[in-house]
């Protein structure tokens, strides 16, 4: 997907138009629930395993999603949801399947209205981040479509053949960890021009934006 493209101006507008369009700074957006209507990752896990795996994965995992009512630790039972769905499966794979599930969704799952904002802070020439609890692997090529300048995501673990292990490589990527990983890249006082999102899980990362935006986005594709 193109983007900042200017139209063709003359010389004696260039100055002019630069003062503009100044760099607006560090902008992120959450992916799930707000750059999207859903949750990604399970929509993702659901068609890669098709409705007969996957309707077999939710009874093996009834244990976990029982023990999650009790720690309510989001992390575990996505690591859970991994190593049933996931485990064994190569890097290469992942990522193809990855590619083929964001061509096929992504007219279906972004929110215009989320999307109108994006362009206008590209516009602006802010620095457009995606921070996210899915996993990086699986929203990259969203990511890549949107032109995000860096996706922050929760990291896939792989073994020594490179397959999936059903482990994180780091903490689930939520609450935060969020702060952390941005600070991580853009130094420990990082200040967010805007930022966006619709959980209790960037409540953190919403409290360093000059502009937060909790729940703003509503509008389906």
């Amino acid at each position: 997907m193109a983007r900042r493209q200017l139209r063709r101006i003359g010389a004696s507008q260039v100055e002019s138009l630069d003062e503009q369009i100044e760099d607006a700074g560090v902008v992120a957006f959450d992916f799930d629930g707000t750059l999207t209507t859903h949750d990604s990752y399970t929509a993702f896990l659901k068609w890669r395993a098709g409705p007969a795996r996957y309707n077999i994965g939710l009874a093996k995992l009834a244990p976990a999603a029982i023990t999650f009512l009790a720690h309510r630790n989001r992390g575990r039972i996505k690591a859970a949801a991994t190593r049933e769905f996931l485990a064994g499966v190569s890097r290469e794979r992942l990522e193809a399947d990855a590619r083929a599930f964001a061509e096929l969704m992504a007219p279906r799952m972004l929110r215009p209205d989320a999307l109108r904002t994006w362009r206008r802070w590209a516009q602006r020439r802010a620095k457009l981040v995606i921070v996210t609890a899915s996993p990086e692997i699986v929203v990259a090529p969203f990511a890549r479509g949107l032109g995000a300048d860096l996706l922050i995501g929760t990291e896939l673990k792989f073994d020594g053949r490179d397959r999936v292990t059903g482990a994180f490589d780091g903490p689930n990527c939520r609450g935060p960890e969020k702060v952390r990983r941005l600070q991580e890249v853009f130094g420990p006082d990082v200040r967010l021009r805007a930022a966006y999102g619709d959980t209790s899980g960037d409540r953190e990362m919403l409290a360093i934006a000059d502009e937060p935006g909790y729940r703003v986005f509503q509008e389906k594709p």
